[in-house]
């Protein structure tokens, strides 16, 4: 895909990149120097110019502030063994995107805007796309209600954002999860599988009551009877029990991960078995007692895949084996890393390559 050559760039003339230190990286201080805008007024997409990254000036009545019609993607640029720049699986990522953003009432920016945008700005600040072993390039693509008007309606403004940054390896050593039974985080019929901001609010509470109680993340059940296990923390779940890798089945209550997707492709096609099926939490105690649960892990965007060590079930702590490179999460994420760095052939047709 060529670049659009038709998004004017206006340069920064002071670059930020001589302040980072990307060896030791931390996830979500860092933006690049430039970042892609658009408004929607009047029923239509307006020029999209790629400026200095900056601060957005809101009026106190946009509505986004008020009424929560703002949703986002999370995606990643990486470089490829032979220095070129490889952006993963834009056409998935605007699928979910343009869901999310009917789900909230709000202007579709066009696919052409959407991908070809993502490329011309990931061109501009491709000096910023880590070398560093499991370091990547983060995009934020994200569209925010920008009309002022203070009551309750649809608006009929909109902006259309994207930035970057740098970003480490996120959860590279195992992490303690607790079943959460109390609070939800989405429920049937919501908004559970669109990426807007307040469902990640909604959960910020009782993740930090885990926190404190000396746990990384929640793993979340259904809104429903709390019976059956949906994501981890904000990402999918995947469990091997009985040498089987199952996950909780898609539904409007659990995001269609662009991730969980790729590993559910890439472990049939290396011939292990995949359900995707509910899991309880009465199944999880089960394979615990009988020792047929072998691994347990998390799986999205900012993490790939984290490991989980151990999981708390109604006040006990059940502890997972030792993992290593025999493991099935090690052997789908290096495969999947593969793919993106180019180290073998993408027969899927996920890269997009700048």
């Amino acid at each position: 895909m060529e670049l659009l050559t038709d998004i004017p760039v206006r340069q920064t003339i002071h670059s930020k990149i001589h302040d980072v230190d990307f060896t030791a990286l931390e996830f979500g201080k860092y933006t690049s120097d430039h970042m892609l805008v658009c408004d929607y007024a009047e029923d239509e997409w307006l020029q999209p110019l790629i400026v200095p990254f900056a601060n957005l000036s809101l009026n106190p009545a946009t509505l986004a502030l008020h009424y929560g019609q703002t949703v986002f993607e999370g995606m990643k640029a990486f470089r490829m063994d032979d220095g070129r720049i490889n952006i993963f699986r834009m056409d998935k990522h605007y699928e979910r995107f343009v869901r999310s953003l009917d789900r909230m009432c709000m202007a579709v920016p066009p696919k052409e805007l959407f991908m070809e945008g993502l490329l011309k700005l990931v061109e501009t600040d491709k000096a910023w796309v880590p070398t560093q072993t499991g370091a990547s390039l983060y995009l934020r693509p994200f569209v925010y209600a920008s009309e002022a008007r203070f009551g309750v309606k649809v608006s009929d403004k909109y902006r259309f954002v994207i930035f970057t940054g740098p970003v480490p390896e996120l959860y590279a050593k195992p992490i303690r999860v607790k079943v959460e039974t109390r609070y939800i985080r989405a429920a049937k019929g919501g908004t559970g599988f669109a990426k807007c901001g307040g469902n990640y609010g909604g959960a910020f509470l009782p993740t930090q009551q885990a926190r404190k109680q000396g746990y990384d993340q929640v793993l979340w059940t259904d809104g429903g009877e709390n019976k059956f296990i949906e994501e981890s923390g904000m990402m999918n779940v995947m469990f091997v029990i009985n040498d089987t890798l199952i996950t909780p089945p898609l539904s409007d209550s659990i995001l269609d991960g662009v991730t969980r997707d790729s590993l559910l492709v890439l472990t049939k096609d290396l011939g292990y078995k995949t359900e995707e099926r509910p899991v309880s939490v009465d199944e999880l105690e089960i394979a615990f007692r009988e020792n047929s649960i072998t691994e347990a892990f998390g799986v999205g965007t900012a993490a790939v895949v984290a490991p989980i060590q151990t999981i708390q079930i109604r006040e006990i702590d059940h502890h997972l084996p030792g993992y290593g490179p025999g493991n099935l999460f090690y052997i789908i994420k290096q495969k999947l890393e593969a793919i993106r760095l180019g180290k073998e052939e993408d027969v899927y047709g996920w890269n997009f390559v700048v």
